[in-house]
C-alpha cells in the first residue's frame, strides 16, 4: 500500500532557524502583516543565543582580521587555553576560510570593513532599544556602556596608536581612561588595572530572557514556532524552493529565510550553496552574583574574557576556538575564563556555579553578516553569519530582512552584506 503524501503547511514566510536572528525576523515580519512559521531543531533561541554575555556593542565595529592576527594565531596554535585557537586538524573548508581571513589582515581591509560595519551597528543599537520598548520585552536591558581594561602598559599604549581614532572616524564615541579612572568607574576591578576604554554607547541585556521574550512576542502575534523539528531535505523546483521536509512534516513559504547560524553551511549544501561560515566556539560560566559584582560589562583585554552582571546573575565568557562542530565542554577553556577573571577582579567568581556552557558562533572570514537574496534560488533569503554580534544585530537584521521581503526601502545599503559577494 502506498503512503499518502504528507500535507503541506504554508505560510507567507518560512524561517529556518529559531535563534535570536530567526525570531527577530519573525517578529518584524508579523508586525508587517505577514504570516510566519519558524522551524527550530531544538528549543527557540536555545543555542548560541542562550549563554553569551549579552553585551550590545556597536563599539565592536572593528573586524577580527587585523594586522598581526595571523602571527598571534601561530603563537597560540598549541596553547589549548589561548583566547583565539585553531585546533590542528585536516579540514579543507577551514583551510580555505583561514586563507581568506589571512588575506584580510591588512590595515586597508581593516578600515574598510570597520567603515561598512559601523552604520549597521549604529542602526542595530537604536533598533534594539526601540524593539525592547515597543514590545515591552523583559530582558534586564541596561544602558551602562562597556569598559575594556588592560594590565599590560605596553599593550595599552600600542592600542592607543589606532583604536580610539578608528572608532571616532566611524562615529563611535570612546573615552581613554587611566587605571585610577577605570577603578573609579568600576570598583570591582583590582589595583592591577593600568588603563582602558569606556564605550558609552554600548549596553547589555540577559540573552536567555531576551530570547524568551522574543519567542513570546512572536507567538502573541500569531507566529507559529515549531520546536524539536529537524530539517531533513529540500524540494527545489527550478529556481524556487518549493518545500522543506522536516521530522514533523512538509512546510512551504512564498519566501524562505535561512537563519541557521553556525549550521547554515551544513544545510545550505543540500541546496548547492557553499556558505563560507565556520563555527567559532565560545564558552561561558554563569554564577550567582559575587559579593563585589561589576556594574559595567567588562572585557579583560589581554585574556579576552568578557564579564557581565545582571540583577539575576553573573557570567564569565568569550574565547574563540575553531574546532569544527566538536560538542565537548572543554574544561581547559572554562578554567582559562576563571584564571583570566582572577587577574583583573577583586572577586572573580560568584558563590555558586549555575551553568557551564558552549555555543558555536557563525563566523564569516570578512566579519560581516550575510543578508539578502540568493541569486540562484529566487525565494531564498539569507540572514546568517553574525559572528560574535548576533544579539547586537538581531533587531536591525529583523527590520532589514522584513523590509527586503516586503519590497520596502532600507535605511542602509545592503549591498556590502549581500550573498553575492561570495561564490555560493
Amino acid at each position: 500500500m502506498e503512503t499518502a503524501p504528507a500535507s503541506l503547511r504554508r505560510a507567507d514566510v518560512l524561517i529556518l532557524g529559531g535563534g535570536i536572528i530567526g525570531l527577530a525576523c519573525a517578529l518584524y515580519l508579523l508586525r508587517a502583516g505577514r504570516s510566519v512559521t519558524v522551524i527550530e531543531q531544538g528549543s527557540a533561541a536555545g543555542a548560541c543565543s542562550h549563554g553569551n554575555c549579552g553585551t550590545i556593542t556597536p563599539s565592536h565595529a572593528m573586524p577580527l582580521a587585523m594586522p598581526g592576527m595571523i602571527g598571534q594565531g601561530w603563537r597560540w596554535l598549541l596553547k589549548r587555553d589561548a583566547p583565539f585557537r585553531v585546533a590542528p586538524r585536516a579540514d579543507p573548508r577551514l583551510a580555505q576560510w583561514l586563507l581568506a581571513f589571512a588575506q584580510r589582515c591588512t590595515w586597508s581591509d581593516f578600515k574598510r570593513t570597520t567603515a561598512v560595519k559601523a552604520p549597521l551597528l549604529l542602526l542595530a543599537r537604536q533598533a534594539l532599544e526601540d524593539l525592547i520598548a515597543s514590545e515591552r520585552l523583559d530582558c534586564e536591558f541596561e544602558k551602562t556602556g562597556t569598559l575594556n581594561v588592560y594590565r599590560d602598559a605596553r599593550a595599552f599604549e600600542k592600542s592607543q596608536q589606532w583604536l580610539p581614532a578608528t572608532l571616532r572616524e566611524v562615529g563611535m564615541p570612546i573615552e581613554v581612561l587611566d587605571g585610577a579612572r577605570c577603578r573609579e568607574l568600576e570598583p570591582a576591578l583590582n589595583d592591577s588595572i593600568i588603563g582602558g576604554y569606556f564605550n558609552p554607547q554600548d549596553a547589555h541585556l540577559r540573552p536567555n530572557r531576551y530570547a524568551a521574550a522574543l519567542a513570546a512576542a512572536v507567538r502573541a502575534r500569531g507566529g507559529d514556532i515549531r520546536e524539536s523539528t529537524t530539517i531533513t531535505g529540500f524540494d527545489l523546483q527550478g529556481d524556487r524552493l518549493d518545500a522543506v521536509d522536516t521530522s514533523t512534516g512538509r512546510f512551504a513559504g512564498r519566501d524562505v529565510i535561512l537563519a541557521l547560524g553556525a549550521w547554515s553551511p551544513l544545510l545550505a549544501r543540500q541546496l548547492g550553496l557553499r556558505i563560507p561560515i565556520q563555527p567559532g566556539k565560545g564558552y561561558s560560566i554563569t554564577y550567582s552574583r559575587p559579593s563585589i559584582s561589576p556594574r559595567i560589562p567588562l572585557t579583560l583585554k589581554e585574556r579576552q574574557v568578557c564579564v557581565t552582571a545582571w540583577a539575576s546573575g553573573y557570567r564569565l565568557g568569550s574565547t574563540m576556538e575553531f574546532a569544527g562542530y566538536d560538542d565537548s565542554l572543554n574544561r581547559t577553556r572554562l578554567d582559562a575564563l576563571k584564571r583570566g577573571a582572577a587577574e583583573y577582579l577583586q572577586v572573580p567568581e560568584g558563590p555558586r556555579v549555575e551553568e557551564e556552557w558552549y555555543g558555536w558562533r557563525p563566523m564569516t572570514y570578512d566579519d560581516l553578516p550575510i543578508l539578502g537574496r540568493v541569486s540562484n534560488v529566487q525565494n531564498l533569503v539569507l540572514a546568517t553569519g553574525h559572528g560574535m554580534l548576533g544579539v547586537t544585530m538581531s533587531a536591525a537584521t529583523g527590520m532589514l530582512i522584513s523590509q527586503l521581503i516586503c519590497a520596502e526601502s532600507t535605511p542602509i545599503d545592503l549591498a556590502p552584506f549581500s550573498p553575492s559577494r561570495f561564490k555560493l
